[in-house]
C-alpha cells in the first residue's frame, strides 16, 4: 500500500533556520485546497495500490482555518486509511482545535516543539513556548489523540549540553510515543545562516552536538524508545508508518507546492511556486517535473534510504531490485571494523556509527 502526502504552504511567520517552501499569502488558502483536491482528482490514478497512510505537512498546517481543513481531509481521506497525520505548531493546538481535528479523523500529530527552553525559541523565531507545548499534548489527549510526536534540534544557537538535557528530559517526562529530533543545519538563504555569517551567533562543534545525540540515545533507550530511524525513536508500535514509506521504497504520491512523488520508478517533484501550482493545476493541467533517473540513481537511493534505519538493507529484499553483490564487497571494510553490521542477510549501521554514516555512504555509493 502507498502514502499521500499533502504540502500546505502557509506561514504565519517564517522560523530562522526554515529553508522549506512556505509563503505568507494567507489569502490563497481557499484557491489552494481547492486546487489540492483537483490535483488528486487527477494524479490518484498514478500509483496502483491504495493509500493507507495520509500526512499533511508544511508550512504550517494547523494555519488552516477549521473550515478549510474539514473540506481538505474529506476530500482526501478513505476507509481504508490508518494512519491520518498533521503538522502542528503547539501555539494552535488549543483545546478547540484539538476537537475539530478529531472530529474529522485525524488520528496523529507531529509537533514541532523544537526545544524546551524559551529563550532557544525566541532566538530562531519559534511563536510559542514551552509551555504551550505541554499544554497542547494534554489538549490533545483530552480528546483521545494519542499518537503524538515531537521534534527537537540540537545545535541550536547558545544551546548547552545542559539546556539540551532540561529539553530531553522534559519531553521524556510527557511519555510520548514518538519523538524526533535533527541537528541543526544552516541552509543558504535562511536569516539563521545571514546572522551566523554575519557574526551574530556561532555554530555550535561537532563534538558538542554528538554528546548531545549520544545523551538523547541513551535517554530515549532508558525510556523504552525504539531508535529506528536515524532522527527517528517510537515506543514499540508507534513508528510513523508514512514515514517509514520514504524508507523503504514503498510508492507514495505528493500533492502541493514543492511535494515529491515516487511511484516505485519515476520520481516526480512540484514546483515552489503558489502562483504557477494554482493556475496550473486550476487549468487542469499537472504541473509535476519528472526526474530523470538511471539505474545507478535509483541504486544509491536504495542504500541511502535503507541505511538511515535500524533494520537496514535486507539482501533478500534487495535481490528483487538491485544485485546486492556490489554492497557487499564496499561494505566488508566497513564490517570488518564494526562501523557496518551484518546479521544473516541484514547489513545495518549500530547506533553509535550513525553519526559518521554519511562518510561511509559516500564510500558504498556508486
Amino acid at each position: 500500500m502507498a502514502g499521500l502526502y499533502v504540502h500546505i504552504p502557509f506561514c504565519r511567520s517564517k522560523c530562522a533556520y526554515c529553508d522549506f517552501y512556505s509563503t505568507p499569502r494567507m489569502e490563497r488558502m481557499e484557491e489552494y485546497v481547492d486546487a489540492i483536491a483537483s490535483e488528486y482528482a487527477l494524479r490518484r490514478d498514478e500509483i496502483a495500490e491504495g493509500f493507507t497512510t495520509l500526512y499533511i505537512g508544511g508550512g504550517t498546517p494547523s494555519a488552516l482555518p477549521v473550515p478549510l481543513l474539514r473540506r481538505l481531509l474529506d476530500a482526501l481521506i478513505r476507509p481504508e486509511m490508518e494512519e491520518i497525520t498533521i503538522e502542528a505548531n503547539p501555539d494552535d493546538m488549543t483545546p478547540a482545535y484539538a476537537r475539530d481535528i478529531a472530529s474529522m479523523g485525524v488520528n496523529r500529530v507531529s509537533m514541532g516543539f523544537q526545544s524546551m527552553i524559551d529563550a532557544e525559541l525566541r532566538a530562531v523565531g519559534r511563536r510559542h513556548d514551552a509551555r504551550q507545548s505541554i499544554k497542547a499534548v494534554a489538549a490533545l489527549r483530552d480528546y483521545d489523540i494519542g499518537n503524538i510526536s515531537g521534534d527537537l534540534i540540537y545545535g541550536l544557537p547558545s544551546q548547552t549540553p545542559e539546556s539540551w538535557r532540561q529539553s530531553v528530559e522534559t519531553v521524556m517526562s510527557m511519555e510520548l510515543p514518538h519523538l524526533s529530533a535533527y541537528s541543526l543545519s544552516y541552509e543558504p538563504g535562511t536569516r539563521l545562516s545571514a546572522m551566523l555569517a554575519a557574526g551574530k551567533i556561532q555554530e555550535l562543534d561537532d563534538e558538542t552536538c554528538g554528546q548531545m545525540y549520544s545523551f538523547l540515545c541513551q535517554a530515549a533507550r532508558a525510556h523504552g524508545y525504539e531508535h529506528y530511524e536515524i532522527s527517528n525513536f517510537a515506543r514499540p508500535g508507534y513508528r510513523s508508518r508514512h514515514n517509514s514509506s520514504y524508507w523503504d521504497y514503498t510508492p507514495y504520491l505528493g500533492l502541493g507546492c514543492a511535494a515529491h512523488s515516487f511511484d516505485g520508478n519515476i520520481r516526480r517533484y512540484n514546483p515552489s511556486n503558489l502562483k504557477a501550482y494554482i493556475d496550473s493545476i486550476t487549468n487542469g493541467e499537472n504541473c509535476y517535473i519528472a526526474e530523470s533517473e538511471t539505474d545507478t540513481d535509483r541504486y544509491n537511493d536504495y542504500l541511502i534510504t535503507a541505511l538511515r534505519t535500524s533494520d537496514g538493507i535486507d539482501l533478500g529484499k534487495m535481490s528483487s531490485r538491485f544485485d546486492p553483490a556490489q554492497l557487499i564487497a564496499a561494505a566488508k571494510p566497513f564490517l570488518d571494523k564494526g562501523t557496518l553490521r551484518r546479521d544473516g542477510d541484514r547489513i545495518y549501521f549500530p547506533e553509535e556509527a550513525w553519526l559518521i554514516s554519511d562518510g561511509v555512504l559516500r564510500e558504498l555509493i556508486i
